[in-house]
């Protein structure tokens, strides 16, 4: 199968059976968002969404959180992976937020990444997600299901299948397929014991056909 029909019969196939799809972060506004989103580097959702309602009830503006110390943000994000170098970034970024932004969340993902502790795939979440804008943000789940399903080759790094999977992506459809990819990845296409036999896009997917 060519990738151009691959990518053509995936998407369909999502459209079908996943018409909505979002994030499963829980916020209420581009701050909040950006802020979960960071939390969530190599951790779940679900731990994500137990601590940010604290977070924001105590730190509810770019400003207050810019006021804070690492210390203590840690107290409120120690559950997390990674807490300590988190919670420096969160005030770091928020500082830089207040400072330069004027506690507004740049809508572009060069001036999302001169914020401390936000990368690219940060930086493309919040784009997609809020603005809605093509931008493709690769996790470990993305970067896995593409090269399985077969919409990707031989990929070396995230950046390099975000370039693959954009050149076939229909722009209006790019924010929504970060999410079916991810969606995916966590809960059918999981990198341990896939859930082929329960898959629906079997038919249509590389790994399987070699299995």
């Amino acid at each position: 199968m060519r990738t151009k029909e691959r990518f053509t019969h995936v998407l369909g196939w999502f459209e079908a059976n996943m018409p909505v799809a979002e994030s499963e972060l829980v916020y209420s506004n581009p701050y909040e968002l950006l802020v979960a989103v960071m939390l969530s580097a190599q951790c779940t959702d679900k731990r994500v969404n137990m601590v940010t309602p604290a977070l924001f009830e105590a730190y509810p503006t770019p400003e207050a959180l810019a006021a804070a110390t690492s210390d203590d943000v840690f107290e409120y994000v120690r559950s997390v992976s990674y807490p300590r170098s988190k919670a420096e970034h969160l005030v770091q970024m928020a500082q830089r937020l207040v400072e330069v932004y004027h506690g507004i969340v740049p809508d572009n993902i060069d001036d999302l990444q001169t914020l401390q502790g936000v990368g690219r795939k940060t930086a493309n979440v919040v784009c997609a997600v809020i603005w809605n804008q093509p931008t493709m943000a690769v996790d470990t789940h993305i970067f896995r299901v593409s090269e399985r399903i077969g919409l990707t080759t031989r990929s070396k790094n995230p950046l390099q299948t975000e370039k693959q999977l954009v050149k076939y992506i229909p722009a209006e459809v790019i924010p929504k397929a970060h999410h079916w990819l991810l969606l995916h990845g966590r809960y059918t296409c999981t990198a341990r014991n896939p859930k082929c036999e329960q898959c629906g896009l079997k038919e249509f997917c590389r790994f399987f056909e070699k299995k």
